[in-house]
């Protein structure tokens, strides 16, 4: 597990100094790649500061949310990109929240790439409702490198990075003096940096197995290459994400689970 000189990891220096560092809980809900591990759910990233921030929704998130409280009680979901296993679960959230458990629940707000109102009005009228997730979410659009103030409390900056030909961001994401990047869906890029510049944790995903071995446009990371942007960044710690069941690790490399809280 990479750990940055002078990053106080352990325990019994974590109770001593809670206030200072402790400023920030992330909460891996499920962090599956594009088919799910045994038992898993698909991207999901809680985030507790301020307040309650979700960086994507993938199916099987609601779920594994749900057996923590009745109905999750989350201010804000972020949207990296349109790939299935990262925001799936926002249409049984919809249904839960207007006809089900959720029913009183505040909205959370719903953060989406450019053009996804759009995109999801178009998604709701093929399943016969074209403002279902209007009438769920409390639904807003980033724009490519501006940060935005989230009903969480956090600043959330997207930075677009490179997923073969669709349009697909990562998030910067900042309160109580905490920053966690995040990589979403990436091949090298150099937006990673910009992510992960100094942050206290930067969860990066590391799907391949070797370098590029779809060839043409890149859309993923081999480990190495997430290790490679993560020390580019000067991050203080790694969890890589994102990777299949079936493709071993290096035992000095953390891997996120599901379930695993880490405070920062």
């Amino acid at each position: 597990m990479p750990v940055k000189a002078g990053f106080r990891y352990d325990d019994t220096d974590l109770v001593g100094h809670h206030n200072e560092y402790m400023s920030v809980k992330l909460t891996v809900v499920g962090c599956s790649p594009a088919w799910p591990n045994p038992g898993g759910a698909q991207s999901g990233y809680l985030l507790e500061g301020p307040g309650r921030l979700l960086l994507d929704c993938g199916p099987g998130v609601l779920a594994k949310l749900r057996e923590r409280e009745a109905w999750p009680r989350v201010d804000t979901i972020a949207i990296t990109h349109w790939h299935l296993d990262h925001w799936g679960d926002l249409v049984p959230w919809v249904w839960g929240s207007t006809l089900g458990p959720g029913e009183g629940v505040e909205q959370p707000e719903l953060w989406v790439p450019p053009e996804g109102r759009e995109m999801l009005c178009t998604i709701g009228g093929r399943l016969g409702q074209p403002e279902m997730f209007e009438q769920a979410f409390r639904l807003k659009e980033y724009v490519e490198g501006e940060t935005f103030q989230t009903a969480s409390g956090f600043e959330v900056t997207p930075h677009r990075v490179l997923h073969y030909q669709l349009l697909a961001f990562g998030f910067r994401a900042c309160a109580n003096g905490a920053v966690v990047g995040y990589s979403g869906d990436s091949g090298p890029s150099d937006s990673l940096t910009d992510i992960a510049r100094d942050a206290d944790l930067f969860v990066c995903e590391a799907t391949l197995l070797k370098t590029n071995p779809e060839g043409g446009t890149r859309g993923h990371l081999s480990a190495q290459e997430a290790v490679e942007a993560y020390e580019a960044a000067n991050a203080k710690r790694l969890l890589l994400t994102h990777r299949p069941f079936e493709r071993p690790l290096e035992d000095s490399l953390e891997l996120a689970h599901d379930g695993l809280e880490i405070e920062i």
